[in-house]
């Protein structure tokens, strides 16, 4: 497949966008892609706090984009009625949380992705980011999706412990070319 072609489909003039121009040229992004026809990796991540839950998330807007607001304040404008959502929760608090995204078709595929991942503070380096991303993404295969797509990362380490695998890397000038993968 051929991700150049695939990324330019999901995200025409991306490259053109004024705050993608801006960025530093040495801020390198990463994009990541899990083929979810296939057998996910057996991977649960260790450490999750006791008490924790996880699952689509269905309460008021305003409740998960004040909690987004502790992340970053940036993504509120990301999180709009309608959309999908998943979140890990202590009771009824969120604690982490993530968009269901459905990207479209390419050549024949549906594709979705988590995007905008984030976790409160004082829940990080528990695993449950990683555990919620692992539950969204199964999610999305369940769903019928056919690719699982990470959009703008620069922690692609990160979800490489779930099996994403690094497709792309780009910069405020565009796609580097020594890093695109055709599969």
């Amino acid at each position: 497949m051929n991700y150049t072609e695939l990324f330019h489909s999901l995200y025409p003039g991306f490259f053109q966008e004024e705050g993608i121009r801006a960025l530093p040229r040495d801020w390198v992004f990463t994009e990541l892609v899990m083929d979810l026809r296939q057998d996910l990796p057996d991977v649960t991540p260790s450490g999750c706090l006791n008490g924790i839950s996880f699952g689509e998330y269905y309460g008021e807007l305003a409740a998960l984009r004040n909690t987004v607001r502790l992340v970053d304040e940036d993504w509120v404008q990301y999180f709009k009625e309608g959309d999908r959502f998943y979140c890990a929760f202590d009771g009824e608090m969120i604690v982490a949380f993530c968009s269901l995204a459905d990207m479209g078709r390419f050549q024949g595929l549906h594709i979705g992705g988590p995007g905008c991942v984030g976790t409160i503070p004082e829940f990080r380096r528990h695993g449950i980011g990683l555990e919620m991303v692992r539950l969204a993404t199964e999610t999305l295969r369940q769903d019928g999706f056919d690719l699982s797509w990470i959009h703008y990362t620069h922690l692609a380490h990160w979800y490489m412990k779930l099996g994403y695998q690094p497709v792309l890397r780009w910069n405020s000038d565009g796609i580097l070319p020594d890093t695109e993968v055709d599969k």
